[in-house]
């Protein structure tokens, strides 16, 4: 595995402070419609020591998920990113099919070990609720149902995986997060070990993998390790991350004091001969970083480097 990053920002600083910490790859948002934006994206990166793994995020496919994308400038633009990114020679394209929002929690600043803050969810506090991405608006007057939602996502699959197979580009599904069946309105369809099993049969191809973000498959209570074996080579990316308690209602954790057992989560991704990128996810804000963005802060990141450095080493 290739322990990978997202560094908020992406500066000489945060990118030494990765290096040093074992760091290999880095993934980035959005850079923009041009092949020049992609080009620029990668050549940071490498000049920065670091191989540019993915791009996810921040993507214009909002109105794909609804299905208002009329003029088909998103799809437009998804296809472009991808023909760019094959072009620039970025393996993985990381999106999620969440309509109306990005990842959502309802505080910011739960405690965690030794006065640290981490983020939340509890759907009772949900009208309060922010998103951690700032494009998106919270909109509870349009809705929009599970089977439109799959006839959407299976369309646009059907347009972006030739794409993608001819680029050499794979696009991995995030999963729902928090995994509830709605939020707000909207129907929410990956949100279970079957409708990832769905997604892969809507359009069978290499191109069309998953991305197993750990703690949203623990918040949907399944057991992991037997997950992992049933999605097994369709499983292209991972965020590595714990969660205490359920879709309704947990807390992020640190990587070592949740109650996910991690060593066997990444014995049971080397029986599966995974070899993908591997990154922390949403890591706790520690003491001075207050001002930082919740869950992409650098101090705890750098505890979460040594910490999965670690079991990969332990578990060879």
């Amino acid at each position: 595995m290739k322990l990978a990053s997202v560094l908020t920002p992406l500066n000489a600083e945060n990118a030494q402070l990765a290096v040093q910490c074992g760091v290999e790859g880095v993934v980035v948002r959005y850079p923009g419609s041009t092949l020049k934006d992609v080009r620029f994206a990668r050549k940071t990166a490498e000049d920065y020591g670091l191989e540019l793994l993915a791009i996810e995020g921040f993507l214009p496919i909002e109105n794909i998920k609804t299905g208002t994308d009329h003029d088909g400038n998103e799809l437009l633009a998804m296809k472009t990113l991808i023909r760019h990114m094959g072009q620039v020679g970025i393996p993985l394209l990381c999106y999620n099919f969440m309509s109306g929002t990005d990842w959502v929690r309802t505080q910011l600043d739960a405690p965690e070990r030794g006065g640290a803050k981490v983020t939340a969810f509890n759907l009772e506090d949900a009208r309060q609720a922010v998103s951690l991405n700032s494009t998106i608006q919270l909109d509870a007057s349009v809705t929009i149902s599970a089977e439109d939602l799959w006839k959407n996502l299976e369309s646009f699959l059907r347009e972006v995986i030739p794409i993608a197979e001819e680029s050499g580009v794979t696009l991995v599904m995030h999963p729902d997060d928090p995994p509830l069946a709605e939020f707000q309105g909207k129907a929410r369809i990956m949100n279970s070990l079957e409708s990832f099993e769905r997604l892969l049969s809507l359009v069978p191809s290499p191109r069309n993998a998953i991305c197993f973000c750990l703690g949203t498959f623990v918040e949907m209570g399944v057991d992991v390790i037997d997950t992992i074996q049933r999605l097994g080579s369709h499983i292209k990316y991972v965020h590595f991350r714990d969660v205490r308690g359920t879709a309704d209602a947990f807390v992020e954790t640190f990587h070592d004091n949740g109650p996910t057992d991690m060593a066997a989560v990444i014995r049971a991704l080397n029986a599966c001969k995974y070899r993908g990128p591997i990154r922390p996810d949403h890591v706790p804000q520690l003491f001075g970083e207050d001002e930082g963005d919740p869950g992409y802060t650098m101090l705890g990141r750098l505890f979460a480097f040594g910490y999965i450095r670690g079991l990969l080493d332990a578990t060879k």
